[in-house]
């Protein structure tokens, strides 16, 4: 059998750094695929760092201003690092730069085609192998945010990776198209989640969100409600991202 290699880390970009939080984009290459990826940190950082990983939406990629402004907010306001990697069709994957709503539509078309969740699954346990080697990061502190399409790869590696010690899911249910296997996989969730729906989501039945939460196997979860659409995380419902994971991640 052949024993599959480490995952290798090219620091090929110059960083950028704005308000006290550096940026430092990268690859992560495992198997000869190249996984892009972005690392945020204290400009003056001491000792090793809470790690929180960021999975963005499908309208979006791993340096959006959505996601870079939530990474600059635990970062500035609670010394927590964060990372994020380009989805299946995303970002630095594609040459285009497509964002926003045509992009949000491409990724549906994608994920009913093939949900690409094994690669993505593999893409950031490679990412958290290379974090967690880094003399910065606290590999025994590392969490998860992602709702919509953060949930619909979070939830499988949440399941599949034990590093991952607290999770913030939600916006997205068992009835949408090829969401089999997060239902599958639900009951092997073991931290502590807070799972977010909004009341009147577009594309997700609040039937569907509601039956992804109950499956999830954590004895700490919780669930949380919030009028509106399908629309970006922001006031109250942000407030609570920040409140229930950064409070875990600096026990």
């Amino acid at each position: 059998m052949t024993q599959a290699r480490e995952p290798e880390v090219r620091w090929n970009r110059e960083e950028s750094e704005e308000w006290g939080v550096v940026a430092r984009e990268f690859d992560v290459v495992r198997d000869g695929k190249v996984v892009p990826a972005i690392l945020w940190s204290p400009a003056q950082a001491r000792g090793p760092l809470p790690l929180l990983l960021i999975g963005h939406g499908g309208s979006q990629s791993k340096s959006a201003p959505g996601v870079a402004e939530l990474a600059a907010r635990f970062v500035r306001a609670h010394g927590i690092a964060a990372a994020a990697i380009d989805g299946p069709i995303h970002g630095a994957r594609r040459g285009d730069g497509l964002i926003g709503a045509a992009m949000q539509q491409a990724f549906r078309e994608m994920w009913e085609k093939d949900t690409h969740i094994d690669s993505m699954v593999a893409d950031w346990r490679a990412t958290i192998d290379v974090l967690a080697r880094m003399d910065g990061i606290d590999a025994s502190a590392i969490g998860w945010y992602g709702v919509s399409m953060g949930t619909a790869y979070g939830l499988p590696l949440i399941a599949a990776e034990p590093r991952l010690r607290v999770a913030l899911l939600g916006m997205w249910g068992t009835d949408y198209p090829n969401s089999e296997r997060l239902a599958r996989d639900a009951p092997a969730v073991r931290c502590p989640v807070l799972f977010q729906m909004k009341w009147d989501d577009q594309f997700f039945a609040r039937e569907g969100q509601l039956d992804l939460f109950d499956r999830l196997g954590s004895t700490e979860k919780w669930c949380k409600v919030y009028m509106g659409g399908h629309t970006p995380v922001e006031g109250v419902q942000l407030d609570d991202v920040e409140d229930f994971l950064a409070a875990r991640l600096r026990q």
